[in-house]
């Protein structure tokens, strides 16, 4: 199966923005709000959570994790908002899904990464699904919360860093595979944990596209 594109889409308006600006520090910490929109297999969430954790953890960078409604009676310094649209938990059916469009996209105003992402969680799992086989059925709770995880890791770079630009390899690759999102192990490359690493977000193709 082809790669799957995981792409920074435009808007033209948006409410919040994180507080961070070209040359501000990368947060050491950052809450995740979790806003989802369909039903969701809580194995597959925890293990998306301690994916994303697992790969972000060589740049110092932790993560709080809050479902929208527990969110709004709090307030915190910086944070994210994702939302999952779609199902999801693993369909033992296996439906039909048209899997054009991309995986996951991050939100921007006037060219500037906002604070918003969207995950996608029907063309998720179908690009997972796609690359499973025998036993991986038996852990596909596992398996989707781990493709999860990875897409999630992958909006966080853009807006953590305040840009488009792709890594070379590794989880902050252009576009993910199937068999990419759930092999054993997918990192940040060495160059994308020296940016997020450094604490500071990059100066270079701020809020290109492409």
């Amino acid at each position: 199966m082809r790669p799957v594109l995981i792409c920074v889409l435009l808007a033209v308006c948006l409410v919040f923005t994180m507080a961070a600006t070209v040359g501000h520090p990368i947060p050491s910490g950052l809450t995740v709000i979790m806003d989802f929109q369909g039903v969701r297999s809580e194995p597959s969430i925890t293990e998306m959570q301690r994916e994303t954790g697992n790969i972000l953890k060589t740049t110092g960078i932790k993560l709080d994790w809050r479902l929208r409604d527990d969110a709004a009676r709090s307030s915190y310094p910086d944070l994210v908002v994702m939302t999952f649209q779609g199902s999801c938990k693993f369909d033992v059916t296996g439906r039909a899904y048209n899997e054009a469009g991309p995986l996951a996209s991050t939100k921007t105003t006037d060219h500037q990464i906002q604070s918003f992402g969207q995950v996608d969680c029907d063309h998720v799992i179908a690009s997972a699904r796609s690359a499973m086989w025998g036993k991986d059925f038996a852990n596909a709770d596992m398996l989707v919360g781990r493709a999860l995880g990875r897409v999630v890791t992958h909006e966080l770079v853009h807006m953590l860093t305040h840009s488009a630009e792709h890594g070379r390899d590794g989880v902050f690759e252009a576009a993910l595979s199937g068999k990419q999102l759930i092999a054993p192990s997918l990192p940040l490359s060495a160059m994308d944990v020296d940016r997020l690493g450094s604490g500071y977000e990059s100066e270079q193709c701020m809020g290109c596209t492409r």
